[in-house]
């Protein structure tokens, strides 16, 4: 057996339930990633992402690159002893950050030459440095570079997708460690017939794993809804599929209704830090007033740490107090809702009831979610 591989456990519709087993230990599917953008999730120890059941971490290319440096993390045992995490890792390909530095960055054929937002020095990444990269911080499920173009552009969108999937042919070729799993990536915008395009291509090389770019990045929810329902048919069923940097409650429940097994998020630490709790109801502003004397949980239903022991009243003091607990408190909470509901959304996918779930989360949802936080 590899040190890669996914069993499809079972299918409701077209959401899925499976079992993808890395190195570090086997991942339940569907399953969401809290980000760990700098070897660390913010405000929280590995024992307390362990305790909230976190199974899978996200880490980044760029920032780990530019500091403290690969081949550093490398001669320190690499990204699990570094971080201390020893359950399954994730890295991007640093293909976003970079792509994101408006003015600091000029792509060609080869690849991407930049500047680093931290000290301006210029670099370059290709392709083959990206693997080179990732291989030096060990994760178990690696990324092809690849460039996400704005998505109602089509012609940047076709010379993006045409440029990833011949980096995507190079990072194959580029990869020398086998106990890595290297996911292509499918582009395409918003735009039916390049992402079945792209899906096909990036399906052709055989990576063990697909992951879906270039969504979430300014299209409206109906048009990532109908590009997940466009490749969901067209992607290999025996492999996994990575929705990549999306993670509401929402998104993550339409997304696995779609076929998608694997996403990630820094949306519920950012919002832990900006005083917001997510719950099945919607969400909360916990530096609201009514909260004042609130001898209530965020949600008397979850399981997590928080609470179990916090009150709402307990939790806007630390925020006005401006107590670094409070970031730890919250996103303890975030991170367990939505891993909570990714558990609860696979359970309904083995009995055959998902849409059933689905609808009865989204109509609660939607009813009581309060404007954009």
């Amino acid at each position: 057996m590899s040190h890669f591989h996914f069993e499809l456990q079972a299918r409701d519709g077209r959401a899925r339930a499976g079992l993808l087993h890395t190195p570090h230990g086997q991942l339940q599917t569907p399953v969401f990633a809290p980000v760990g953008t700098q070897a660390t999730v913010k405000a929280l120890t590995p024992a307390q992402l362990e305790g909230l059941g976190a199974t899978l971490v996200l880490a980044n290319t760029y920032h780990l690159y530019l500091r403290p440096g690969d081949e550093l993390v490398a001669r320190l045992g690499g990204l699990h002893s570094f971080m201390a995490w020893e359950r399954p890792l994730l890295t991007d390909s640093g293909g976003f950050q970079v792509f994101s530095l408006a003015g600091r960055r000029q792509v060609d054929q080869d690849g991407v030459t930049f500047r680093s937002h931290l000290d301006g020095t210029e670099h370059r990444l290709t392709p083959e440095k990206a693997i080179a990269i990732q291989e030096n911080l060990g994760a178990d499920i690696i990324m092809a570079l690849d460039e996400c173009a704005p998505p109602h552009d089509r012609e940047y969108s076709q010379q993006a997708m045409l440029r990833t999937h011949a980096w995507a042919e190079r990072c194959l070729a580029a990869k020398t460690r086998d106990d890595q799993a290297l996911f292509g990536i499918v582009q395409g915008g918003v735009f039916p017939d390049l992402r079945a395009q792209s899906a096909e291509f990036i399906a052709s090389l055989g990576t063990p794993g697909i992951a879906i770019g270039g969504l979430s990045v300014g299209e409206t929810k109906e048009e990532m809804h109908a590009m997940l329902e466009v490749l969901d048919p067209l992607l290999p069923q025996e492999r996994p599929r990575y929705l990549m940097g999306v993670g509401s409650p929402e998104d993550l429940v339409n997304g696995v209704l779609r076929g998608v097994d694997i996403f990630d998020c820094v949306l519920p630490t950012r919002m832990a830090r900006n005083h917001a709790a997510l719950t099945r109801l919607g969400r909360l502003n916990l530096r609201n007033s009514d909260f004042i004397a609130d001898p209530r949980p965020i949600d008397p239903q979850c399981d997590c740490y928080t609470c179990q022991n916090c009150s709402r009243a307990y939790l806007r003091h630390l925020i006005v107090a401006k107590e670094m607990l409070s970031a730890t408190l919250l996103s303890i909470h975030n991170l367990r809702m939505l891993i909570s509901l990714m558990e609860d959304l696979r359970q309904a996918i083995l009995e055959g009831r998902a849409a059933a779930f689905a609808r009865d989360f989204l109509a609660v949802y939607r009813k009581h979610r309060p404007p954009e936080i």
